[in-house]
């Protein structure tokens, strides 16, 4: 038996000073979230800058984006577990510790393989905030429709911090250097210190269950490898030591599910996939995430190499995505209850689809009008779908189980970020690099448009050979977007035929 100990009543009676105190304590909340959304995109932007500062390779660029959103994954579910037992504002609060100490080497990172090792650990410092965050919102908020509210704006905070990232990056970039991005953190986290024990309540399990360990070791051995090997084969093609260590990687996650059946007390709990909504609400965070993540990086990268924007112009482009999806998130439990659960699901998926679909009508000279469109309506079904999935996910477990709950789905949008990052970007990569002809390209469009510089005539006609080069593999991305999206969406009808709302 377990007994559940927090440190303030939070049930339907409470005075309207308590009330407030919890709508303000969310408010507390959303900090942790949103810095940690942001961190994945704000990059985007900043790519450019630091490719010409520290001269990363392919590889390191790409472990530069993709470290921080792999440890997350792998650590989401133990965090979670963690946090259960031990206290979810405590692990709240040391996981922003590390992230912010993490966040000021990152900014002063001298070279490439520092500024991967400080994007490790800012990994596993977001991997502590964001199911802690989450989960705290389920014993806050006990009424149904207040806590879908408030997951609307926690959700909110964590769409709209991935698409706002690149606009406050490029606001930061246009005036400081690209370390600013990293040393925004350190304000929002002191706030959060000061504001969180006063306005968030501590809750924790007290549990004499056996922690599961070997769980642990087995979901890291599993995903990094295996995640490791599908960037690699995406980017590099095929070869006998990649394989080995994806066959290693699915070999320990066949090994971890088999583990978490047999024990006892499982860091996973695998009883909780029986559930439909469950199932295809995790399955959506996994797809949503890696269109949204993998497009954001792509197109930025399209808005300043290939259309010549700068920072600040590229950043305010995105703003219209970035509102779309903060306001559609607020606003998905009153679309559920309109037209019922499936149909949200559903409709939400098909218009991220549509969104980059018409992606395609990106050239290198289109007018900018299509960028905005099909981001804003793109931007309408991820902050409905992503809303939907955390409010399912939450509402049904019970509340002593919300920290684990959360920490599955919190992996889910975590490893989708960074799956789309790797694939998408690799396989834009793969596209650039076929398209090359026999042509001077670099590993990268940047790398390229470097090297053209100076060549005179030769040179432009290299670079616009490079822009077209890249647009096809963008191209190629939102193809595969609209593919994985498309099946979704099919297999999402079937999934929750009897439970339309």
């Amino acid at each position: 038996m377990s007994a559940v100990t927090h440190s303030s009543d939070q049930r339907p009676g409470t005075t309207a000073a308590t009330d407030r105190r919890m709508w303000w304590g969310l408010a507390v909340l959303t900090l942790p979230v949103l810095l940690v959304s942001m961190d994945f995109s704000v990059l985007y932007l900043a790519i450019p800058q630091i490719t010409d500062v520290l001269d990363p390779s392919a590889a390191e660029q790409l472990w530069i984006l993709d470290i921080y959103g792999f440890l997350i994954a792998g650590l989401l579910i133990t965090m979670g577990n963690v946090g259960d037992r031990v206290g979810r504002r405590r692990i709240l609060l040391a996981g922003a510790a590390l992230f912010g100490v993490a966040s000021v080497i990152a900014a002063f990172a001298p070279n490439a393989a520092i500024l991967i090792a400080a994007r490790a650990l800012m990994g596993v410092g977001g991997a502590t905030l964001m199911p802690s965050s989450l989960s705290l919102i389920a014993n806050m908020f006990p009424n149904k429709r207040d806590r879908a509210r408030a997951i609307g704006v926690w959700t909110a905070a964590f769409a709209g911090g991935s698409a706002i990232g690149p606009v406050i990056g490029g606001v930061l970039l246009h005036h400081y250097w690209w370390g600013s991005v990293f040393l925004i953190n350190v304000p929002v986290l002191a706030v959060l210190f000061l504001a969180a024990p006063r306005l968030v309540p501590e809750y924790r399990v007290a549990s004499t269950a056996r922690f599961d360990v070997t769980g642990v070791v087995l979901s890291m051995l599993g995903i990094l490898p295996a995640v490791y090997a599908v960037k690699t084969l995406a980017s590099e093609g095929v070869s006998g030591l990649v394989v080995t260590i994806g066959v290693f990687g699915l070999a320990m996650l066949a090994a971890f599910l088999i583990h978490e059946r047999r024990t006892a007390d499982p860091l996973l709990d695998l009883k909780l996939f029986r559930n439909p909504q469950f199932s295809a609400s995790v399955t959506t965070a996994l797809v949503g995430m890696m269109a949204l993540g993998g497009m954001s990086y792509l197109t930025g990268v399209y808005l300043q190499s290939v259309r010549g924007f700068d920072v600040l112009s590229a950043a305010l482009a995105g703003l219209p995505m970035a509102i779309a999806v903060a306001v559609f998130s607020i606003g998905a439990s009153r679309v559920s209850a309109l037209v019922g659960l499936r149909t949200a699901f559903v409709g939400s998926i098909v218009l991220a689809a549509v969104g980059n679909l018409g992606l395609l009508g990106l050239t290198t000279s289109s007018p900018l009008w299509i960028y905005l469109v099909c981001t804003s309506i793109a931007g309408i079904g991820y902050g409905v779908q992503f809303s939907l999935v955390s409010d399912v996910v939450v509402g049904s477990v019970p509340v002593e189980r919300s920290g684990a709950a959360s920490g599955i789905s919190e992996t889910s949008f975590e490893l989708g970020t960074a799956l789309g990052l790797a694939l998408l970007g690799s396989l834009t990569t793969l596209v650039f690099r076929q398209q090359a002809d026999g042509l001077p390209f670099g590993d990268t469009l940047g790398e390229t448009l470097h090297n053209a510089l100076g060549m005179g005539a030769d040179g432009t006609a290299l670079a616009d050979a490079a822009r077209s080069a890249f647009v096809d593999g963008m191209h190629a991305a939102s193809i595969a977007n609209v593919i994985m999206l498309s099946a979704l969406a099919v297999v999402l009808t079937v999934a929750l035929r009897d439970r339309a709302r």
